[in-house]
């Protein structure tokens, strides 16, 4: 084959992407499948094992889970000036599958969680900041390719429960925290064999030439991304109550009992909100790609806003639910946790994904770890809300307490579609939607 039909012809593939976003894809699936499959048995762990107060376990698993968010900060900064991307994902991987070996002691708990959590500082911001040098700069799939990426965020996270929770119900706790290190290291391995599909290293020295900083943009991108941090992490407080209060509800107040008997394991209606997503994105994504070709794709923060306002009216079913089921006396069916999930699920495709994606593509390719660490900081202080909030379960009534919860969302929501003109324009080509 001559040099030319090599110089034209087109770059390999994988299901119509680069082979670099199937790694690291298949890589977040299996920490994913880690930390969500830890997640599931943390709170009955820590109530039923280690016999805690439920205001006690609701902060401590609070503080981890917003810890987990808060380390990519440091992780971040670490990445982009010294470590640099790869060797950060494999030195962070290394440490959080210590920390989950670590969970079999019941007597390190406190120690496995800050090591998870340390770990997943270096992991977490270095991997999906790889994703936008797979593609040229106008790529029209560059904009999707983080939808599919959130996709293998929550198979991960649909596997998790069905396989550490069901372990950890069964045979034991220490042994699904053991699984959750084993995914850890699969999702290694998975990374260190298609270390020749992703992108070179960037330099380490600066802001790339041509590229500007989020402060220098036109139009005070800066100060957007910080008011769609402020509205996250309000958002947050109400949606991390799915593996909280929503989970201890399940527990308590759900009827979980299918045919002659059969309780479906609690933990198990925290893999439906994943296999929702795994199902409901490319219906999303689709609409959103017809509604582009007409010229009426919303804008991200327009999307976001939906999104919130979605979360809300999940809340607000759970609401009138466990209120009904107060008056009764009576468990609810399991059937309205499933549809407060569905709801939830769909909200959050609106959300996460566009938010995720409108700090990646804004970030200077130099600090392309540490704005996405940026992003994962409002999730810190959003699962920090999440956890204080939860003090209040057992001092309102459940139905107040998603009210509440509902508010927060709505909060959320006004101040997304406030900024939906700044995020039109933020971005070219962008407009105000519908």
């Amino acid at each position: 084959m001559t040099a030319e039909v090599l110089a034209t012809a087109p770059p390999k593939t994988w299901f119509g992407q680069p082979p670099g976003l199937t790694i690291l894809f298949l890589t977040e699936m299996w920490e994913r499948f880690s930390y969500y499959g830890m997640r599931a048995l943390l709170v009955y762990y820590m109530t039923k094992q280690l016999m805690m107060p439920q205001a006690r376990a609701s902060v401590i698993y609070g503080l981890y889970t917003a810890f987990v968010y808060f380390t990519p900060v440091i992780g971040g900064l670490i990445s982009d000036r010294w470590l640099g991307r790869r060797r950060s994902v494999i030195i962070g991987g290394c440490i959080m599958a210590l920390g989950h070996f670590m969970m079999a002691s019941e007597s390190l708990l406190l120690p496995a969680l800050a090591t998870i959590a340390i770990g997943n500082g270096l992991f977490l911001p270095s991997l999906p900041s790889q994703i936008g040098a797979l593609y040229p700069e106008r790529d029209p799939r560059r904009g999707s390719a983080y939808n599919v990426y959130y996709v293998g965020v929550n198979l991960g996270a649909f596997l998790a429960p069905l396989g550490c929770g069901t372990i950890g119900e069964l045979y034991g706790w220490h042994w699904g925290f053991t699984l959750a290190g084993v995914g850890v290291l699969t999702g290694l391995a998975i990374y260190l064999a298609g270390a020749r599909f992703l992108p070179p290293e960037p330099l380490r020295r600066g802001p790339a030439a041509g590229r500007t900083t989020p402060a220098e943009r036109p139009g005070g991108t800066l100060y957007l991304l910080l008011a769609v941090g402020l509205a996250v992490v309000i958002l947050r407080g109400a949606y991390e109550q799915l593996g909280n209060t929503v989970a201890l509800w399940t527990d308590e107040s759900v009827n979980r009992a299918v045919g002659r008997g059969w309780l479906v394991p609690k933990t198990w209606f925290q893999a439906l909100n994943p296999l929702l997503i795994f199902l409901l994105t490319p219906l999303v994504v689709g609409d959103w790609a017809r509604r582009a070709r007409v010229g009426r794709e919303p804008s991200p923060a327009t999307k976001m806003s939906i999104g919130a306002a979605g979360i809300g009216v999940a809340y607000l079913l759970l609401a009138a639910v466990a209120a009904l089921s107060e008056q009764r006396g009576a468990p609810a069916s399991w059937l309205w946790l499933a549809a407060f999930i569905a709801v939830l699920t769909l909200a959050e495709l609106y959300v996460l994904p566009i938010g995720l994606g409108l700090f990646a593509r804004l970030a200077p390719v130099s600090m392309a770890s540490t704005t996405i660490a940026a992003w994962f900081f409002a999730a810190f202080f959003g699962n920090l809300l999440a956890g204080f909030t939860g003090v209040l379960w057992t001092r309102l009534s459940h139905a107040a307490y998603f009210l509440l919860m509902a508010g927060l969302a709505a909060v959320s929501a006004l101040i997304l579609y406030a900024l939906r003109g700044a995020a039109a324009r933020a971005e070219p080509g962008q407009s105000l939607g519908s």
